[in-house]
């Protein structure tokens, strides 16, 4: 039997894949090891609050890209939607803005990987690593669809079952099964615990959670190629919110209640050094030795994850803004196996370029520039879902349509978009809220620090005005809105 194919691209990916794809763009290492900076900032109590605001956020915007993706199921996901619903400038910078940050995040994942690999070969040289990494993950992307899905599916499973022993083994470190002792709540009432430093602090951890969820909206750019995204795509968006539940506000609250907020190594935890990762930390509370070297691991395929889904994320992206001419055209040229093998390249090669620039001196400070301007695509991102839902329900209306016709809804609109859109634009706003309770106008250190932290934002404004201007674009009345897949 032929394949079914749109737009030449495949539908080889199944339900399974989508709610892997799902709940795995949302389980990394922003779980594994970011959770603790967030414990440590705002207390166990703040952590918690933050992650559990955050979490109903990201539940609100998938159900929104979730009612527009069953509908339209399009490669070009929340750009195509905000070029249909909103202005196709805006959707221009999403577009763009989007594929630039997963391009840069590709070196980011490759370096990591290779340091991570380093703690079990310590005298190999990391570049040979990545560039390993960096041949696997593209050749992943190049054999087809169906082997990045296969390929991620099993990269969450490992995820999801290192979460689910982790919260088993808690619980018995807690009630003093494991370990030695009966930690109870000692810790939710240690020091300033369980809320530590206010309002400001938890604002701060909505950063630190933010990042931990995105990549949840892959799911949406997949849906372009699933074989039945009238059926996938909502079962996998109806699993992300219980999943969110479990796996993050239950670790969360189970590290907080084992590991004191006070622990220096939950600031620093980080991707160079496993061994303190909060993760590991409560294995090793619970008398697990080999715990380092397990979660090292897991790190590692989180990572490969991570590079893995952001490439395909980049290059389907790439693919469709070509197709809608917003991209040089031969970008939007596949093969017979349906890989837009010219977008892969590209954004292989801009990845491969920016980890080059990591290996000499000067290059780390354009690294560094790189990467923070990347920093804020992800909220970026969201903002256009929240929009592009909100002016999709009401053109939807406007046109005549019922909403008997829509195979998903999403719950509680308007309030889900319209509260989503107020915690990322807050998000967004508060990216360094520390540095203007302190302002210092006349220093240029305090200047360069504003700009490595919203730099994001003028970048996404140059996309989006430039395009504007140069092509005259307005915002589309809702009854010119077309919803059709073309």
């Amino acid at each position: 039997m032929k394949k079914e194919t749109h737009g030449e691209i495949r539908r080889d990916l199944k339900t399974r894949h989508l709610s892997m794809i799902a709940i795995g763009g949302s389980i990394g290492t922003g779980l594994f090891l970011a959770s603790g900076n967030a414990i440590h900032t705002a207390g166990p109590g703040g952590a918690l609050v933050a992650y559990v605001a955050i979490g109903i956020m990201v539940y609100f915007l998938m159900t929104s890209l979730g009612e527009m993706a069953t509908y339209m199921p399009v490669s070009g996901s929340f750009s195509t939607y905000a070029s249909r619903f909103v202005d196709p400038a805006f959707g221009f910078a999403l577009g763009w803005n989007y594929w630039f940050n997963w391009a840069i995040t590709l070196a980011v994942d490759i370096s990591t990987a290779a340091i991570i690999v380093q703690f079990w070969l310590p005298n190999t040289p990391a570049w040979l690593w990545s560039a390993i990494f960096l041949i696997l993950i593209f050749g992943l992307n190049a054999l087809s669809v169906k082997a990045y899905g296969e390929s991620e599916y099993w990269f969450s499973i490992i995820k999801v079952a290192t979460v689910i022993i982790f919260l088993i083994v808690g619980v018995l470190t807690i009630v003093g099964i494991l370990g030695g002792e009966v930690i109870g709540f000692s810790n939710f009432t240690t020091g300033d615990a369980p809320f530590k430093g206010g309002f400001f602090a938890i604002l701060g951890t909505f950063l630190i959670a933010g990042f931990s969820f995105q990549g949840t909206e892959m799911v949406g750019i997949a849906a372009g190629e699933s074989a039945t995204p009238e059926t996938s795509v909502p079962k996998a968006i109806k699993q992300v919110f219980w999943r969110i539940l479990l796996f993050y506000i239950f670790a969360i609250f189970i590290i907080g209640m084992i590991i004191p907020y006070t622990n220096p190594n939950l600031l620093s935890a980080e991707a160079t050094d496993v061994a303190i990762s909060p993760f590991t930390l409560v294995f090793e509370k619970a008398g697990l030795a080999f715990a380092a070297s397990v979660m090292n691991a897991v790190i590692l395929t989180s990572v490969l994850s991570a590079g893995n889904s952001g490439l395909y994320a980049s290059t389907r992206m790439l693919w469709a803004m070509a197709r809608d001419k917003k991209a040089p055209k031969f970008l939007g040229k596949v093969n017979r196996r349906g890989i837009p093998m010219a977008a892969l390249i590209v954004t292989t090669i801009v990845g491969a370029m920016t980890f080059i620039t990591t290996l000499t001196e000067n290059g780390t400070v354009i690294y560094t520039w790189l990467l923070s301007a990347s920093g804020l695509t992800g909220f970026i991102a969201w903002v256009g879902i929240a929009i592009s839902h909100y002016r999709f329900r009401k053109a939807f209306i406007k046109q005549g349509h019922d909403l008997s016709e829509l195979k998903y809804k999403a719950k509680f609109f308007p309030f889900g978009p319209i509260l989503a859109l107020v915690l990322c634009i807050l998000v967004i706003v508060g990216q360094d809220y520390a540095a203007f309770l302190k302002p210092e106008f006349t220093n240029p250190a305090w200047w360069q620090k504003i700009g490595i932290s919203y730099i994001g934002l003028p970048i996404f404004l140059v996309f989006w005005l430039s395009f504007k201007f140069t092509n005259k674009t307005k915002v589309i009345p809702l009854e010119d809105c077309k919803f059709d897949q073309k």
